[in-house]
């Protein structure tokens, strides 16, 4: 069993949404995409230092996301900044 599991992951980055908005994740695929991404990025931050990390980069980002140590835009953001 993955831990912390989808649902709490997605508590946890709606956590911070007030009643009534869109919350910023609504699907596992969303927070599958995120965790890749943020993994992607450990991985290149670690190449140029020649680090070896003794935790595997995807559990580090999950991790990351559910200590609330990384936030998630949504894409809805992007928009609306675009349109102005």
């Amino acid at each position: 069993m993955l831990h912390p599991s989808y649902t709490d992951l997605i508590n946890v980055v709606n956590s911070e949404v007030e009643p009534g908005e869109h919350p910023v994740v609504q699907s596992r695929y969303s927070i599958v995409l995120a965790s890749a991404k943020r993994a992607r990025q450990l991985i290149e931050e670690a190449k140029p230092m020649g680090e070896d990390a003794g935790k595997k980069p995807l559990s580090e980002a999950i991790q990351e996301i559910y200590d609330g140590k990384v936030k998630i835009i949504g894409d809805d953001t992007e928009e609306e900044e675009n349109e102005d």
